[in-house]
């Protein structure tokens, strides 16, 4: 069995939309891994004063903290989706070539991959959007908190 380079070239015109998508996915976990790593950070500090006060729950601190473990375990999951999604749209593009050069109907599991990959993504992004809802309204009861008595302007 010889590969043309025309099939070679065609192969590749169609791995092109897979591959830019990988490259959206990078930059997606670069912005969730980022995320993650300020959480973490702002735990840690909040974890150093919780045991410099010496007391065990703080008002002040200990929901925040619980925030901050809950907008970890939301951005974990958005991280696996999206990396689950990365790992298809590479199984996408290696299926193509390996249809081609085996000469194989490979058209319905590459459907299936792709589809698969887009409910990662999906996911992914569903799971940061709920993080931030939890950071910004975090955030906004922060205000209310340390404002004086007037109340919040709402969205």
């Amino acid at each position: 069995m010889e590969i043309q380079l025309g099939d070679v070239g065609h192969i590749i015109q169609l791995a092109i939309a897979p591959v830019f998508l990988l490259t959206g996915v990078g930059t997606n976990l670069m912005v969730l891994t980022n995320r993650l790593a300020r959480i973490i950070d702002r735990s840690r500090v909040v974890e150093e004063r919780l045991q410099a006060t010496g007391e065990a729950d703080p008002p002040q601190r200990g929901p925040e903290l619980t925030t901050l473990y809950s907008r970890a375990h939301l951005i974990n999951r958005a991280i696996t989706l999206s990396t689950s999604c990365g790992l298809l749209v590479c199984l996408v593009i290696a299926t193509l070539f390996l249809g081609d050069a085996l000469d194989l109907n490979l058209g319905k599991p590459i459907a299936l991959l792709f589809v698969l990959a887009m409910v990662a993504l999906i996911g992914s992004f569903i799971y940061l959007l709920r993080e931030i809802f939890i950071a910004t309204s975090t955030f906004y009861l922060h205000r209310i908190v340390t404002q004086t008595k007037e109340p919040p302007v709402p969205l």
